[in-house]
């Protein structure tokens, strides 16, 4: 198995990978505009910010699995990978505290006016007067947008310091998610304007959609209390930039920022924006998920999707259907016996039904099996009579799905 890193890799990674016998190419370089020339060969690609392009995938021949080392996938293009059955597949929640701990630096900056007081010293000027006006965390409110593991871990953190946790209330959410909320003690509010409206620190924590990008707009902003901070370290076009530029220049709110609309694609480069020029804005370099703790556990959570996939079930896909698709499901109970089930899918294809999704499980002794079937077509009871009457299947049910 070729592994192909257009990353760097640390040396425990690459030893576990070539002492299980995987040939590993590390070519950290490696760009949107050269991985194709790379790629042909690999079966895994791992990548964290380089773009993965339908050109890159219509170039590799053998490819089955493309991880991103962190948690968004909008570098990859996932419709390109799922047309040519190629698994996507993230690892997330390995870089939250990281990004957690970024969050609330970038609070106490701001609040503390910790830049602009190190500058002044670096400058030989001593001003104790002017940075002693802070108003301190404790006790003010945070609403947090975006409950996954990062914004749970930033609520955590927000609770140590003393401040209230809300966010909004949301159907759908998972049972631990829910069960995190509750020990946390975050408090949930009807909608996203009563969290607004209410809060001292606006924090926002949500992937890359149509919807969330520029949702931090003019509307939004206008809902947030006067003199409130707002922290963004998602993605950069979670932000109306105009907007938010005015925003700050009215002195309504302050900003701290780790991510940025039109950022550079490389590690190094030149930056003009104004945003990150504004006065009322304190920002870093896209650096919320760069600590070496981030990085030795993302390099973890990649070695086990790498593993579950070469045995046979991934984790974490971000390209494959949740539910179950099709018209019916059939159950079909037959002997776990060589072209059993060659002979099934021989009958279906003769019927014009598509196989959808399927699950095949042997009993314990080894002699019986149950194929759930998800097909794609009307089932008639000919289909069932057909597949009845091969010597090997025991039993044959359908429902519709």
């Amino acid at each position: 198995m070729k592994i192909l890193y257009a990353d760097s890799v640390d040396e425990s990674t690459l030893d576990r990978l070539t002492d299980a016998g995987h040939e590993v190419d590390v070519q950290p370089s490696l760009t949107a505009d050269t991985l194709p020339q790379a790629i042909a060969a690999a079966d895994v690609l791992v990548v964290r910010s380089t773009k993965v392009t339908a050109e890159a995938i219509a170039a590799a021949d053998k490819l089955g699995l493309i991880v991103r080392a962190g948690a968004g996938t909008d570098n990859i293009d996932k419709q390109a990978a799922s047309s040519r059955g190629i698994y996507v597949c993230n690892v997330p929640g390995r870089n939250a505290i990281a990004v957690a701990e970024l969050t609330m630096g970038l609070l106490l900056s701001i609040d503390r006016r910790i830049h602009d007081s190190t500058a002044d010293l670096r400058q030989g000027r001593w001003d104790k007067k002017t940075y002693t006006q802070a108003d301190g965390l404790y006790g003010k409110q945070i609403g947090i947008i975006g409950l996954g593991d990062i914004g749970l871990a930033v609520a955590e953190r927000a609770k140590a310091f003393g401040l209230t946790v809300v966010a909004e209330r949301k159907s759908g959410r998972s049972a631990r998610v829910q069960s995190d909320i509750r020990s946390i003690g975050i408090r949930l509010l009807d909608s996203l304007e009563e969290v607004l409206s209410t809060s001292d620190v606006v924090s926002i924590h949500v992937p890359k959609s149509e919807d969330t990008t520029g949702m931090v707009g003019k509307q939004f902003l206008a809902t947030m209390k006067d003199g409130a901070i707002l922290l963004n370290t998602s993605r950069g076009d979670v932000v109306d930039e105009p907007a938010l530029i005015e925003a700050l220049s009215s002195g309504r709110i302050r900003a701290g920022l780790d991510v940025w609309d039109s950022e550079p694609g490389a590690g190094q480069g030149e930056f003009d924006s104004a945003l990150a020029k504004h006065p009322n804005v304190v920002g870093t370099h896209h650096i919320g998920a760069s600590t070496f703790q981030a990085q030795r556990s993302v390099a973890e959570g990649t070695l086990e999707t790498i593993e579950a996939f070469l045995g046979g079930e991934p984790i974490n896909c971000m390209n494959i259907r949740g539910e179950p698709s099709g018209d019916s499901c059939l159950t079909i109970r037959h002997l776990d016996q060589v072209g059993v089930l060659a002979q099934i899918f021989a009958v279906l294809r003769a019927n014009g039904l598509n196989v959808q999704q399927m699950q095949n499980q042997v009993f314990q002794g080894g002699q019986a099996a149950v194929a759930s079937i998800f097909v794609g077509g009307d089932v008639t009871d000919d289909v069932i009579g057909s597949l009845q009457e091969i010597d090997e299947v025991l039993s044959v049910s359908s429902v519709p799905h």
